[in-house]
């Protein structure tokens, strides 16, 4: 039997700042007893040693593993633990609890068992019975670079109750200016069972090859794993394989850190999942009445629904995935989180519909920040954040050598006066010169019958030419019927970034941007147009030593620059010094200063207040403070204070959450702005607050409830979502919406009515799979 071994004041002012920052995280360094000391132990030379260089087998086998979490069948034995080595909260430390994590495959399934002995079982923290929400759990968790592309992967997870997780990575967990990295909305089908006795917690997981997808050579085929277990109350993560800690504190969930495995006869499976759905509903809606010789009155429209429909995921290769959607519904998405906009830009709001989380990095194409891009899935089947129906669409996403292919398309109904459209993306990545290079394109276009079609295309490359030195460059163009470009660059994107990805000494990017004015991305994001940027981050990491209570020490400052494409002219100028203070107990502490220089030509509004055209230049200061993720209690505080354009600002947002036991956890938000413009004689108080309620007898019965303020709206908004998971693929959901007017008298006559508006809806999805 096979087995696995071992083998923005003005910038001067702000120049004297980062002086002072840097000089000061120095003294902090050097002064504080401890927090001087450098890594000694478990370092560098400890990781090379544990860390074995060529692909480790994983065992074959043909008995029969009952997936119940009792870890208990004999070919378990026959399999040696894997070497787990220590990454927090001291890296390199000693393990203080006992694990067992075994590996193996047959044909059809990836096979990972773990038994979590404990000292302390009462301590094992199990906290929520949520799926996909973690609360300071205990985990056996495991990341699997199936495609062994060393940049994407597949993470899943479970806790002691056996409550799942999973999330697909992309970008090899690097937050390094562009898209995220994390799509924790993706689900998949797998199984895990645990169980609990008095020496600890069992697990074991089955994958299907089919959710993973893998390419072969042959009759082999090589992935990368990480696999770890963590102990909530300890904050201590045992992982394999040993990986450095310059790969910072997300280090277990990058491809490239994983260990390269080899599997033997794998044969590759065509499930068929279909899965129907029915929904039913009513919408009922305000309306005024205005009746000749009678006074107006509000009324109450009411809209009965019911819709099939029907989804089909199909994988005829284990590198080729194929969906299918006719009559689309997402009745059942959670509301989106309300902001509070003090800029003059549009906000952005995350993607949450599962049609398009499978292997949705695919069609990733950033084209600067967090928030632009060619092809935004959002733009597909809403309209100024009300629902078009979409009809149907297919999406077909795989892989082919080092080539990553997806395409997208779907149709949409008429909605408010316009026609339906066709929504199509088209997106290539092959893999160049060593896995951390690519070259790419995309084509994204919009098309209606109405004058408003919109094509776009791009061209992007990211190269790794030596050591952690990655070089990207990008390039799009758009064509669109209502926009007359002037020439080619004017409808066009150009954006140049240089960067050293690394979380230990020094690391930095650089970049450079370029929008046309007619640029126009209609199936994409773009917060700004016709502007020049030139932009940089500078940064250092300190490693503290195993006797220290701080884990890392990191000054950076950043510095934007953006000017109008005409004359070159300065538009906004930005520099933020901070300093970074991570600790072993997982909170963070960042002090920081923000010196922003804007000239406004064209006024805006926050809320009452008027921003009217002129330069200003403001100074901020605040705290951001993190609090550990694995505590009962835990969310962030944020501080801020200073100048803001004409007048001053004081901001506090302040996210808790509180597991308050594993049925029941409490979480929610405050933001509050207060504004002065002492020389306009205005003033204004902005406040947001949100509570969520989540309750959860048991893994499959759940219930949450979002409610939400903003008193720019006046108007409270409530979601709730009820949720039988009868098992994977088949659930039952009654989700309730409600806008509650909070202050009726705004010059109405007659008053608002209480109700803004109500739905609600019932939803049944049944899965077949064979």
């Amino acid at each position: 039997m096979s087995s696995l071994k071992t083998s923005r004041g003005r910038l001067g002012a702000a120049g004297r700042f980062v002086r002072a920052a840097l000089g000061g995280a120095a003294a902090v360094v050097y002064t504080v007893p401890g927090l001087a000391a450098q890594e000694t132990a478990g370092g560098e030379a400890d990781v090379a040693a544990l860390r074995p260089g060529a692909p480790v087998p994983i065992a074959r086998i043909s008995e029969t593993i009952d997936v119940d979490g009792v870890v208990n069948e004999p070919v378990w034995e026959t399999i040696d633990p894997l070497p787990l080595f220590i990454m927090s909260p001291t890296h390199g430390g000693e393990q203080t609890e006992r694990t067992e994590i075994r590996l193996a495959h047959d044909d059809r399934y990836l096979y990972v068992s773990g038994r979590m002995y404990d000292s302390n079982p009462g301590g094992i923290r199990v906290n929520t019975f949520y799926r996909d929400i973690y609360s300071g759990d205990d985990l056996l968790s495991f990341v699997v670079d199936s495609y062994n592309d060393y940049e994407t992967a597949l993470w899943f997870a479970t806790t002691p109750a056996g409550v799942r997780h999973d999330r697909s990575i992309s970008n090899d967990a690097q937050f390094s200016g562009d898209l995220p990295p994390f799509n924790q909305d993706w689900n998949a089908h797998w199984d895990v069972v645990t169980t609990r006795t008095d020496e600890g917690w069992f697990a074991e997981f089955r994958i299907p090859f089919s959710t993973l997808g893998f390419q072969a050579e042959g009759d082999e085929v090589t992935m990368g794993i990480t696999i770890y277990r963590y102990i909530g109350r300890k904050n201590e993560r045992q992982v394999y394989p040993a990986i450095a800690r310059e790969w910072g504190r997300l280090a277990f969930m990058k491809p490239s850190q994983t260990q390269r495995v080899t599997l033997r006869d794998v044969r590759p499976t065509a499930p068929v999942y279909v899965t129907p759905y029915i929904l039913g509903g009513l919408n009922q809606t305000p309306v005024l009445r205005e009746p000749s010789g009678a006074a107006a009155f509000w009324a109450t429209d009411r809209d009965p629904t019911t819709e099939p429909g029907i989804d089909l995921k199909y994988s005829p290769s284990s590198n080729l995935a194929i969906d299918l959607t006719v009559n689309t519904d997402f009745a059942q998405v959670e509301a989106d989180d309300q902001q509070i906009n003090l800029t003059r830009f549009s906000l952005f709001f995350p993607e949450k519909r599962q049609f398009f989380q499978e292997r949705s990095s695919t069609f990733d194409f950033g084209t600067g920040g967090f928030t632009d891009r060619v092809f935004f899935s959002r733009r597909v089947g809403l309209e100024r954040g009300e629902l078009v129906r979409i009809y149907g669409g297919a999406r077909l996403v795989g892989r082919v050598g080092g080539l990553d292919y997806g395409v997208l398309n779907m149709q949409t109904a008429p909605a408010g006066g316009r026609s339906g459209e066709n929504v199509g993306v088209m997106r290539l990545k092959q893999q160049i010169l060593n896995p951390y290079s690519y070259v790419g394109s995309i084509v994204a276009t919009r098309l209606g019958a109405n004058g408003q079609d919109n094509v776009a295309y791009g061209l992007d490359t990211q190269v790794r030419p030596f050591g952690n030195e990655y070089v990207t460059l990008t390039w799009a163009q758009t064509f669109d019927e209502e926009v007359r470009e002037r020439n080619v660059l004017d409808a066009a994107l150009f954006r140049a970034r240089w960067e050293r990805r690394t979380d230990r000494g020094l690391w930095y990017n650089l970049y450079y941007r370029r929008v046309g004015p007619d640029y126009t991305p209609r199936l994409g994001f773009q917060l700004r147009s016709d502007f020049t940027l030139f932009g940089g981050q500078l940064a250092h990491t300190w490693l503290q030593g195993p006797s220290a209570s701080l884990n890392t020490i990191t000054p950076s400052v950043t510095t934007e620059s953006y000017y109008r494409n005409a004359g070159l002219t300065p538009e906004s100028r930005s520099i933020r010094p901070e300093v970074e203070f991570s600790f072993k107990s997982g909170s963070t502490i960042t002090p920081y200063s923000n010196t922003q220089f804007e000239d406004i030509r064209i006024p805006f509004d926050i809320g009452e207040l008027s921003i009217p055209p002129g330069e200003y230049r403001f100074t901020e200061a605040g705290i951001d403070w993190m609090l550990p993720r694995t505590a009962i209690f835990r969310g962030d505080i944020r501080t801020t204070v200073g100048r803001f354009y004409d007048g001053r600002r004081v901001g506090l947002i302040f996210n808790p959450t509180w597991s308050a036991s594993r049925y029941l956890e409490i979480g929610g938000g405050y933001e509050v702005n207060r504004i002065e413009f002492p020389g306009r004689g205005e003033t204004a108080t902005t406040h947001l607050g949100r509570v969520k309620l989540s309750f959860a007898l048991n893994r499959s019965l759940s219930l949450s409830t979002f409610a939400q303020y903003n008193n720019l709206d006046e108007r409270i908004s409530i979601n709730a979502r009820f949720r039988y998971h009868f098992r994977e693929g088949t659930d039952l959901w009654v989700v309730y919406n409600e806008g509650v007017n909070f202050e009726r008298d705004r010059g109405f006559d007659p008053r608002l009515p209480w109700s803004a508006g109500r739905t609600i809806m019932v939803k049944y999805s049944h899965t077949f799979s064979w």
